[in-house]
């Protein structure tokens, strides 16, 4: 797939690896991935949809994945609000100033935070595969860990296939690079649901390449604990964005189940929703980053 610009940029005191496609004329889609993947787990489909549709297309890599700088989050730790930052930067560095916003799982809460935040920058808003940026999930996974009922006052939690997985792959031996891969193919597995066919070899790939240009590919795990910290500025009520918003989620997703899009979709005023059909939490299915690019084309028109 042919790169229009590819370079680093700089947030703060970090390096972000950043890839630019299309016609610089075309309107600006910034596609924002989520925890612990770098600008790749955007499938290329899915960016060369958007570009045959007329769209200009940014990806970078967060932080701790891929070749962006990676952080001693002991020493400095970050929030949201610095992923946000982040992705301000990437829009600055490429003298954008205001882009269509696509954010998946951690990813989509960076894009709310943007259009509550920095809504200058945000001429629309598409959030896929995620759950409201304020909503504390702990009450629901440490119920769901424990063998308690769920709650129905809270989100729902992680379906149990991936909660077994989850202690299944902390506790097995990752000390080589195969091993790494090896678990990050079978999370990403998980992820897939049973739904629609697991593209294993997409997978393999991503994991590969996520894991061999990272100088500290443990550092991902970053993003989980930058996730959990709920700051007062995520306890923002999403009725404050104003742009128009789109809201993609799957019907099988194992680890935000559909009531988590939901909820999105009833906090933003007028938000549209939109469920794909067997879709778990990843676009490793074959067919599967056409059929999400084509509603982010629609809503962006």
């Amino acid at each position: 797939m042919a790169v229009n610009d590819a370079k680093f940029i700089v947030s703060g005191k970090l390096r972000l690896w950043t890839e630019r496609f299309g016609n610089p004329a075309d309107p600006v889609v910034l596609l924002v991935m989520g925890t612990s993947t770098p600008g790749p787990g955007w499938p290329d489909e899915l960016v060369q949809t958007l570009v045959a549709g007329g769209r200009q297309v940014i990806r970078f890599d967060h932080r701790d994945t891929g070749r962006s700088d990676c952080v001693d989050f002991a020493a400095a730790p970050y929030t949201l609000a610095d992923l946000a930052g982040d992705a301000v930067a990437v829009l600055d560095a490429y003298g954008v100033e205001t882009a269509h916003v696509a954010g998946a799982s951690l990813g989509g809460a960076v894009a709310q935070w943007l259009a509550v935040h920095r809504p200058e920058r945000v001429a629309s808003l598409t959030v896929i595969m995620s759950s409201p940026m304020g909503a504390d999930a702990g009450p629901a996974w440490e119920r769901a860990l424990t063998g308690k009922e769920p709650d129905p006052e809270h989100l729902p939690p992680p379906a149990p296939a991936f909660l077994r997985h989850l202690m299944q792959v902390t506790t097995a031996p990752r000390a080589t690079r195969e091993e790494n891969v090896a678990a990050g193919v079978a999370t990403w597995r998980v992820l897939n649901g049973d739904a629609l066919p697991f593209d294993e070899e997409a997978a393999r790939r991503l994991v590969t390449e996520s894991y061999d240009l990272s100088s500290n590919p443990a550092a991902a795990a970053n993003h989980d604990l930058a996730g959990r910290a709920l700051t007062a500025d995520r306890r923002v009520p999403l009725s404050a964005i104003k742009a128009a918003t789109l809201v993609i989620h799957g019907t099988d997703d194992p680890l935000l189940p559909l009531p988590h899009g939901e909820a999105v979709a009833a906090a933003i005023p007028h938000a549209r929703m939109e469920t794909i059909t067997g879709m778990g939490h990843s676009f490793l299915s074959p067919e599967l980053p056409r059929r999400v690019a084509k509603p982010i084309l629609r809503h962006t028109s």
